[in-house]
C-alpha cells in the first residue's frame, strides 16, 4: 500500500509541516487499531487517511497523530489534497464537517474550514508555569479545536518561550497557540504564532493549519477587522499560512511538496 510524505506550508522540502498521507482505493477505512499503529511507526504530527465516498463528499478523511485521533487538521489535509492532484475543487467528509481543497492555477492550494469561536478564559496559573509565559489576554477555541490562545506582548516573547513539553502533556485540551503581532510590519506576515499539543502526543507542531482558524478571527478583531492576514508559525521549521476570514468559515492557503513516495508493507 502507497504512503506518501508531505512538507505543507511550505514550498520547499524540509520546510513547513510533514504530514504522511495513505489514499485507499475501496470506499472503507480500515480498523481504527490499524490506522492508529502506522500513525505511531509514521511518528509525524498527523498521519492522514483518505477513501473515495460516494456521499456526501468526494472523499472520506481522517487524521490520527502518534497519539490519538483528532477532529481537524489543516496540513494533512493540505497534503492529502496535493496528493490527490485534483485540479479545482475537491471536498472531504470529516468529523468537523464537510470540508474543501481549492487547486489554482498556481498551484497553491485553499482549503475552506469552520473558524473557530473565541471564548476569554481566566488564566490558569498552573498553565502559565509550564509555559513559563505572561499573556495579554487568554482565549479557549472550539469546538473542533478545543486549543488555549495565549497572546502574548511581542513576538519576540512568542519565539523565545521554552515551556515544559512533558508536564503539559497532562494538560486538558488539545492544544495551546501562543501569539503575538508581527515586530516588524514589513516582514510579510501579519502575526507569529507556535502551537504545542503535547497532550496529543505533539510536542510542538511545525505549522498547524487548524490553529489558523482562531488565529484569524483573532487578529482580523485587533488589525482592524482585516479579514486577509499571513500568519507566520515560528517553530524550527517554520511556514506561512495565508488566511482569509469569511463569517463562519476561514480559508487558509498553502503550497506542499512530496519528499517521500513509499509502500506500507503490512
Amino acid at each position: 500500500m502507497r504512503i506518501r510524505i508531505v512538507d505543507a506550508f511550505t514550498d520547499r522540502p524540509f520546510a513547513g509541516n510533514p504530514a504522511g498521507v495513505v489514499v485507499f482505493d475501496r470506499p472503507e477505512f480500515p480498523s481504527d487499531e490499524w490506522m492508529a499503529q502506522v500513525a505511531a511507526e509514521v511518528n509525524l504530527s498527523e498521519t492522514a487517511f483518505v477513501h473515495p465516498s460516494d456521499g456526501e463528499a468526494d472523499y472520506e478523511l481522517r487524521w490520527f497523530t502518534p497519539a490519538v485521533e483528532v477532529a481537524l487538521c489543516g496540513h494533512a489535509t493540505l497534503a492529502t489534497a496535493h496528493v490527490l492532484g485534483v485540479h479545482g475543487t475537491v471536498s472531504f467528509a470529516t468529523r468537523s464537517g464537510v470540508l474543501t481543497a481549492t487547486t489554482g492555477q498556481d498551484g497553491w492550494i485553499t482549503l475552506d474550514f469552520p473558524t473557530a469561536p473565541l471564548t476569554p478564559l481566566t488564566p490558569d496559573p498552573k498553565l502559565l508555569d509550564v509555559l513559563g509565559a505572561t499573556p495579554v489576554s487568554v482565549h479557549h477555541t472550539g469546538p473542533n479545536t478545543d486549543d488555549v490562545l495565549l497572546e502574548l506582548l511581542d513576538e519576540t516573547a512568542v519565539r523565545d518561550l521554552t515551556p515544559d513539553l512533558t508536564t503539559l502533556a497532562g494538560y486538558d485540551q488539545r492544544g495551546v497557540i501562543v501569539t503575538a503581532r508581527a515586530d516588524d510590519p514589513g516582514s510579510g506576515y501579519d502575526f507569529v504564532s507556535r502551537f504545542f499539543g503535547a497532550a496529543a502526543g505533539v510536542g510542538e507542531d511545525p505549522v498547524t493549519g487548524s490553529a489558523h482558524t482562531a488565529l484569524a478571527p483573532f487578529w482580523s478583531g485587533r488589525l482592524g477587522g482585516r479579514a486577509e492576514l499571513v500568519g507566520c508559525q515560528a517553530s524550527r521549521r517554520g511556514g506561512l499560512v495565508r488566511v482569509s476570514l469569511r463569517g463562519d468559515r476561514t480559508l487558509l492557503t498553502g503550497q506542499a511538496v512530496t519528499v517521500i513516495d513509499g509502500e506500507l508493507l503490512v
